[in-house]
């Protein structure tokens, strides 16, 4: 926050590497998965979509991006029309979170010589039925500087891969923390070229991409990331900890929450 208004920030070591210490105001605590909690009870609606009742095309390798549109940043985008260029045939499917989204994005797409019409827009939906229409895509596409957040965890709780690129702030590392502590670190990049490479080799591996899909499956009853019991444990023992600290009369410190 920039200044003493608050004692501490809740991370984890992905989040906030050692050294970090000297950007924030706050004294850091880290959490030894996530930062991020979530609900393994989350349901996901059972309504099963077509690809032309969401307007996507019959055939194809679907990518996608559900983040607010204002993290679509021109060198992101750039990116994604590289990935596009690379693999016929696919589309990004987006979210059309304001009427003039899809209109400027589709005009920045024909800028850089690509068909606007292979950018499709999602309507908003209900929470059910947004995890549900997950299933329909192939792989999540995430942005930088600022990354999906929740977004990213409702991706990999509904089972889609998501592929990132991690940055140097807090914003830009929240989708490398989620994949790590979903056990999919080899889907964190760190290059525009890594980033790029990996997108275009998984839409045309479908063995491979099938292999994450399992492993991100299976993830749901044993990657920390959705065991809720754990992580309430580990945030209870970080507010007993600075509860102690406090009843002690100790300034707040850095501290790392061990795993249990």
């Amino acid at each position: 926050m920039g200044g003493p208004f608050h004692d501490y920030i809740i991370g984890d070591p992905t989040l906030m590497r050692s050294g970090d210490e000297a950007f924030y105001s706050e004294k850091l605590v880290r959490l030894p998965h996530s930062y991020q909690p979530n609900d393994r009870k989350r349901a996901i609606g059972t309504r099963v979509f077509t690809r032309s009742q969401l307007g996507l095309p019959a055939s194809g390798f679907v990518f996608c991006c559900f983040n607010n549109s204002f993290k679509i940043v021109p060198h992101t985008l750039g990116l994604w029309m590289r990935i596009l260029d690379e693999v016929e045939g696919s589309v990004l499917w987006l979210l059309e979170s304001h009427s003039d989204v899809a209109h400027n994005l589709r005009r920045a797409a024909a800028a850089r010589g690509l068909d606007p019409a292979r950018l499709v827009f999602a309507p908003r939906a209900s929470d059910t039925d947004h995890l549900s229409r997950h299933r329909a895509a192939d792989l999540f596409l995430d942005t930088l500087p600022y990354n999906a957040h929740t977004t990213a965890s409702d991706a990999l709780w509904c089972g889609l891969p998501v592929l990132t690129q991690t940055g140097n702030a807090f914003a830009g590392r929240v989708a490398a923390s989620l994949l790590h502590a979903a056990d999919l670190p080899e889907l964190v990049t760190t290059s525009d070229a890594e980033y790029v490479a990996l997108a275009v080799r998984l839409a045309r591996d479908p063995l491979m991409l099938a292999a994450l899909r399992r492993r991100l499956q299976s993830a749901r009853d044993t990657a920390p990331l959705f065991n809720t019991p754990r992580y309430t444990r580990h945030l209870e023992a970080a507010y007993v900890h600075m509860f102690e600290r406090n009843r002690s009369g100790l300034p707040p410190a850095h501290f790392d929450v061990a795993a249990t």
